[in-house]
């Protein structure tokens, strides 16, 4: 075949191409030809690579093991797959697949490399992606799972009936699983604390305004604050729906929140205010609101309770650190 079609091709195609010379000691192996795609991979013309080592694209974060298994497996003058962080020529890195094969001579001695190259930082991001999703799924689920199974076992003890114990259960898992489904529906895995609020309160104004008053930053809640936030939320709800303000007429919830600076950091300091409802008694045993709120919250998130009955109604307020 003409070798001005081989060229044409090599120049055509999109798959980064080094031809370099066979010597592998410093300072070979040297580069004889780049393809345009190279140049476009790398940002180095033709010009500035010819004549020079193809290590000249490797830098601080360049596997040393890969680089290793490359120059053995040259070394016994085999071909070599891989992939690495290579440097382009403005110092930003970038993930290559490499594809190196010998040239042999009429003798059967290498006289050449020839080296397919490709960009997979794409690829490697979208794998880096996956794999961190399949991890959180994994942490999520057995976090769940210990979340419902301490749901289940708490409102076996706190329910009069089997229908009390269904209708209380079926209320706390659907809570979760909205929780869930506003962690999952975004690609950063994480609620915002406005939306978990309305999610649980809105659903019990009963159509009436001004029952519901919000106040605060956007703030945004990673997973693993979420989930046990949100319990904290529907047990809140649902007690002010029995015993609090959503059981009068005039009733109302005002919950407000800031981001302050902590002794560890920043902070999300949120409070529950019930207000018109009726008269506060105080709890003659030790709910499972009030678990969620003093231990599930202290244990899981590190989180400082502080409970309140005043006259006008309950009172909540909840330090809860942030990463």
């Amino acid at each position: 075949m003409d070798l001005r079609i081989l060229q044409t091709a090599i120049e055509a195609t999109n798959e980064a191409v080094l031809i370099t010379s066979a010597e592998l000691d410093w300072p070979g192996p040297l580069i004889e030809y780049a393809n345009p795609a190279f140049t476009r991979m790398t940002g180095y013309e033709a010009n500035e690579v010819v004549g020079r080592c193809p290590r000249l694209l490797q830098g601080p974060l360049t596997e040393r093991a890969v680089v290793d298994r490359m120059r053995a497996a040259l070394t016994a003058g085999e071909a070599f797959q891989g992939e690495a962080t290579n440097y382009r020529k403005d110092g930003t890195t970038y993930f290559v697949e490499w594809l190196i094969t010998p040239v042999r001579d009429g003798d059967g001695r290498i006289s050449h490399w020839v080296s397919a190259q490709r960009d997979i930082t794409e690829r490697r991001a979208a794998e880096d992606r996956q794999n961190f999703m399949v991890r959180e799924l994994h942490h999520r689920v057995k976090n769940t799972l210990a979340t419902v199974q301490a749901v289940l076992n708490a409102t076996v003890r706190s329910s009069n009936s089997i229908p009390d114990f269904a209708r209380i259960l079926t209320g706390r898992i659907t809570s979760l699983a909205k929780t869930h489904t506003m962690i999952t529906d975004g690609v950063a895995q994480a609620v915002v604390f406005r939306q978990l609020v309305e999610s649980e309160v809105l659903a019990y104004e009963n159509g009436r305004d001004g029952r519901l008053s919000l106040h605060g930053p956007r703030v945004v809640l990673p997973s693993e604050l979420a989930v046990p936030i949100g319990m904290a939320l529907h047990e809140l709800t649902i007690n002010a729906i029995k015993h609090g303000a959503l059981a009068h007429a005039d009733g109302r919830i005002e919950v407000t929140w800031s981001v302050e600076q902590g002794q560890s950091g920043q902070q999300l300091r949120w409070m529950w205010n019930e207000h018109d409802g009726p008269p506060v008694a105080l709890p003659t045993r030790d709910g499972f609101g009030s678990r969620v709120l003093n231990r599930v919250l202290t244990a899981q998130v590190g989180a400082e309770v502080s409970i309140a009955f005043d006259l006008d109604g309950l009172r909540v307020t909840v330090d809860v650190p942030l990463k």
